[in-house]
């Protein structure tokens, strides 16, 4: 459980992290400023984090697949037909 709520907390941050850096592109239209690319740094550290973080909970099975077409997970319903 707390694998997910990590891994929903670095998405918000991501998406702030998308918000702010599009207020700073509005905001320092001609100027110098470089809080535009220090929002982008912190936004691809973030989605680093969150794909290690995704990455680790499917290698360790904290994660799974619930999809209807994972042949693993429903092998009742994807069996061939007589």
């Amino acid at each position: 459980m707390l694998l997910k709520i990590i891994i929903v907390v670095l998405f918000v941050a991501v998406l702030i992290s998308l918000s702010s850096g599009l207020y700073f592109l509005i905001q320092d239209a001609g100027n110098s400023r470089r809080r535009l690319l220090h929002s982008l740094g912190v936004r691809v550290t973030l989605a680093a984090l969150l794909l290690g973080a995704i990455t680790y909970g499917f290698v360790s099975g904290k994660l799974g697949s619930t999809a209807p077409w994972d042949q693993q997970l429903h092998p009742h319903h994807t069996a061939p037909r007589p």
